[in-house]
């Protein structure tokens, strides 16, 4: 089979499944895995796909952005798993920001820090930290439906009211070149200002949002270690050139 005919039944491939593993490329085009690899790196720097741990799946469209109960449902061990191991990065008597979204979410039940103060623009953030017993202050802005996120110029000049220990940051992607960014570019410059406000920042990445670029610059990947699930070593070494990445396991 020709190149430019196994690149076609890749995509359609992706089109009809998004998700598809090396072993299906190789039945679909009865090529070696070899080939497919050559040909799924050169997919990628074609912008068609991203590679995955043991295949491809198709890219986000950079402004596509699901609601805060079709992201409550995607990951969530993986996202537990990342928020239980971000909540051990707060040390006592630490100020942080707690950005909104699911991923950050978790990390509220496995709060074992005493005297911490919280700032927050998560809408769904706050009956969990009053469960905690932690004080909390919630910056003033607009409220946006689809995440439950506080936006806009009354949410930034609030939270520039505030200097932070840490903040943790949720996005919608990580890529090598784009950096950290979200469909939205109200919610991104909320990120960013959590960022420069902050004396270490972390950004929260499930496998799923590696080599995915949207629409709203966030920040530089060396602007904040990347605490992810992902384990390709060869994916991680690409990241690890450029800012510190922590890998939690199962």
């Amino acid at each position: 089979m020709l190149t430019p005919e196994r690149h076609r039944v890749i995509l359609q491939l992706l089109q009809e499944k998004e998700v598809v593993k090396l072993h299906e490329f190789v039945e679909a085009t009865q090529c070696s895995e070899s080939t497919i690899r050559r040909d799924l790196s050169q997919l990628e720097k074609q912008k068609k796909l991203k590679r995955v741990h043991g295949g491809a799946a198709l890219l986000q469209q950079k402004r596509e952005e699901l609601s805060v109960f079709e992201k409550s449902t995607k990951n969530i061990h993986e996202k537990q798993l990342i928020g239980k191991y971000a909540s051990s990065l707060i040390q006592d008597g630490d100020c942080i920001y707690l950005d909104a979204g699911t991923t950050t979410l978790q990390m509220i039940p496995y709060i074992q820090a005493k005297n911490i103060v919280v700032v927050t623009n998560g809408m769904m953030h706050i009956d969990a930290l009053l469960e905690k017993d932690i004080p909390t202050y919630v910056v003033g802005g607009l409220i946006k439906k689809k995440t439950n996120a506080l936006i806009g110029r009354g949410a930034i000049h609030s939270l520039q009211q505030y200097s932070l220990d840490k903040c943790f940051i949720g996005v919608n992607g990580v890529h090598i070149d784009s950096g950290y960014t979200t469909p939205d570019p109200e919610e991104a410059f909320m990120k960013q200002t959590a960022i420069h406000l902050s004396r270490q920042a972390f950004v929260l990445a499930d496998h799923s949002k590696l080599n995915e670029s949207a629409f709203a610059k966030i920040a530089e990947l060396q602007e904040a270690t990347m605490i992810t699930n992902e384990t390709d070593e060869e994916l991680l070494a690409m990241y690890e050139v450029k800012t510190t990445v922590e890998v939690v396991k199962a």
